[in-house]
């Protein structure tokens, strides 16, 4: 028997609309063939574009890595081999969704969509029952902040609803995502909108909060929007109305600095001042925004509530460890095969992830960061490892808001220590000595080191620095700065020694450290090399110049023999 199409969906998040999605739907649109759906990310941004053709028999199939031209289009209108996709591919049968169970499967701009799949029911529940019993729901579920603290969600909502004689109380939702290769909060706003507000709304009323601020980086402008349309629906079907309660939810778009991650940074942010750390206590539950208690969580623990209320804190708390109960969304970033996003069940070790889910090859990997620029390299040897709060930190890691960036063994570990404090040193606000000045310090030993004029004297300073910034840095950002270091001189101090002893890289990633050679005896003279050199370095008889050279790498590239090639300066 023959199925027909029902519906095809595309994937328009922004890692689709990036590779090109836009056209592959204003193309399928013009065949005027069937529904034609937009949706989400569904977390394989290796195969953008993509589209689910949904048949009539309820089975569906995956078309990837589209390109604009009329052969695809048809194969996908006709059933054909062309870009099919097995959607399970680099998976494994290892993610459970939950938070990204509806992630690319409705549209997120549809109310109805979100609705006809089981939203708002769990608002429903929550005010059905007693605020203080939804509180208590949620403390029974294990849920725990996923913004990287890793604090007791349900012990939190538990402070801001003990202020019951408040004059008025704040909830602010963090998606002031920062983190480089981090993008987990932004697909779920992106693709599921309305999940997440769901969750503010059940807090608002466990808690008693009138006004719900969404504090949401401005380089995401897509989730943005998507976020604008779902509050108008709300506010069309009087959802925001909480028991005769009426809450008011504004969006707060932020300027792109790291430090208003950090929660009393981000009310300052909010209230329009400089966002910068202040001294705790009084913590934010008891004075934050303009003196009224306030409450923080993240995207992904409000994208978490409605789970926990509509099936039950006890289902939630069934899946995961003992202290780190239900599933987390990481972005996979790196030297593997299927970078995007993955949910996993709290438990899953790194080498499920790295290996199973994305497909990096086990003879290649060195290490992997997880909790993004302050966390902490851990190598290979360790990947056995459960990933959930406490485990990752008895490695000098952490789980940060779940960035994962997978490191091959090409990678020099020192550079990579020195990319990380590039970035935070820059982010510092500037507002306790440790952070503003000891980071710079840090940054700039590691810049010595990778240039080769490391003395050994350096790594027990650095160490010692590391060490000192953590103690007496003010907030988060500084207190965690030191971590690839930290991390990356206990597993990977051979490497540190080769920069400062041996004036090598055995990467031979930093540029000062290495050369270009040419291999006369495979040259066969076609001058690729001399006409793309950049900066002339390449004599007419093929002699690279060491001063010259930038090591741009473009002779390399572009030499059809392989004649060329990267070897330690200390080399004959």
């Amino acid at each position: 028997m023959s199925k027909n199409i029902l519906k095809i969906r595309v994937g328009m998040a922004s890692c689709g609309i990036a590779a090109g999605a836009t056209k592959i739907l204003e193309m399928l649109q013009a065949k005027n063939a069937c529904v034609i759906e937009e949706t989400g990310c569904i977390g394989h941004c290796y195969a953008e574009p993509m589209v689910e053709v949904v048949y009539d028999d309820n089975s569906s199939q995956y078309y990837a890595n589209l390109k604009a031209e009329d052969k695809y289009i048809d194969s996908i209108l006709s059933g054909g081999d062309l870009g099919k996709f097995d959607i399970h591919e680099g998976r494994k049968s290892k993610e459970l969704l939950r938070v990204l169970r509806l992630a690319g499967k409705i549209d997120p701009k549809s109310f109805e969509d979100y609705c006809a799949n089981g939203g708002y029911v769990a608002l429903k529940n929550a005010l059905a029952m007693e605020p203080d019993a939804v509180v208590n729901e949620v403390k029974l579920s294990g849920l725990r902040g996923r913004g990287g603290g890793g604090f007791s969600t349900g012990m939190k909502w538990s402070f801001l609803a003990a202020k019951k004689n408040a004059e008025q109380k704040i909830l602010i939702c963090n998606a002031d995502e920062g983190d480089p290769g981090a993008f987990m909060d932004r697909s779920l706003m992106e693709s599921v909108p309305h999940q997440m507000l769901e969750g503010m709304l059940i807090a608002a009323y466990a808690t008693g909060a009138t006004k719900l601020f969404i504090y949401c980086r401005a380089e995401y402008p897509l989730a943005i929007k998507h976020l604008k349309i779902a509050i108008d629906q709300i506010y069309e079907h009087n959802l925001n109305n909480l028991n005769g309660r009426n809450v008011e939810i504004i969006i707060k778009e932020g300027a792109g600095a790291f430090v208003c991650g950090e929660e009393t940074a981000l009310i300052h942010s909010l209230e329009g001042k400089r966002g910068t750390p202040r001294f705790r206590p009084p913590f934010p539950t008891d004075s934050g925004y303009f003196g009224y208690p306030t409450m923080i969580n993240n995207v992904e623990t409000f994208g978490n509530v409605p789970i926990i209320l509509k099936d039950g804190a006890a289902a939630f708390a069934s899946v995961g460890t003992e202290n780190s109960k239900g599933t987390k969304l990481f972005a996979l970033a790196g030297d593997l095969k299927y970078p995007g996003l993955v949910e996993i069940p709290m438990g899953t070790t790194l080498a499920e992830i790295v290996f199973d889910i994305g497909g990096a090859d086990r003879n290649e990997v060195k290490a992997v960061q997880t909790g993004g620029p302050s966390g902490g390299c851990i190598p290979v040897e360790l990947f056995d490892t459960p990933v959930d709060y406490d485990s990752l930190k008895t490695l000098g890691a952490i789980m940060g808001s779940g960035g994962m960036i997978v490191i091959g063994k090409d990678r020099c570990m020192v550079e990579t220590a020195r990319y990380f404090l590039d970035f935070t040193h820059r982010e510092s606000c500037g507002k306790c000595t440790f952070c503003r000045v000891g980071t710079k310090r840090m940054f700039e030993i590691l810049t010595r080191i990778t240039e080769g004029k490391g003395t050994p004297e350096d790594l027990p300073f650095l160490k010692d620095l590391a060490l000192k910034i953590k103690k007496g840095s003010l907030c988060g950002l500084g207190q965690t700065a030191p971590n690839p270091v930290l991390a990356t001189m206990q597993y990977f101090m051979n490497e540190y020694e080769d920069h400062v002893i041996r004036k090598t890289c055995t990467a031979l990633k930093c540029k000062d450290l290495v050369k270009l050679q040419l291999d006369q005896s495979k040259c066969v003279k076609c001058r690729l090399c001399i006409k793309n050199c950049p900066v002339g370095a390449i004599s007419d008889d093929f002699v690279i110049d060491p001063e010259k050279c930038t090591k741009c790498n473009s002779c390399m590239d572009m030499c059809p023999k392989k004649a060329i090639s990267c070897v330690a300066k200390n080399e004959n």
